[in-house]
């Protein structure tokens, strides 16, 4: 199930816009992968597989340019990522 952008973007603030642009982005990415590694599970076609992870990887590498534009505008959202980051650490006892 693909998922529904969960804003109207017509009306976020000017100021805010393109942060929910690359916000609405990820979400899509993020649905691309969970598509094509879903695909790639149900086929026994080794070509198909191969293909189908090749491009949720490149999705992957999508998501990653994409969040580092949103760190780079959402000082918040940097933050709250490292705090999360440290958390899941403390939590784990791992790195």
């Amino acid at each position: 199930m693909l998922s529904k952008i969960p804003i109207d973007i017509g009306k976020i603030k000017k100021d805010d816009l393109d942060k929910e642009i690359l916000r609405a982005a990820i979400i899509g990415e993020l649905d691309a992968i969970n598509l094509y590694e879903e695909f790639a599970n149900m086929t026994e076609n080794m070509d198909l597989k191969s293909v189908l992870m090749d491009i949720a990887g490149e999705e992957k590498t999508h998501v990653g340019e994409l969040q580092t534009m949103l760190l780079r505008l959402d000082n918040e959202q940097e933050i709250e990522l490292g705090k999360g980051k440290k958390e899941v650490e403390e939590l784990t006892g791992k790195k």
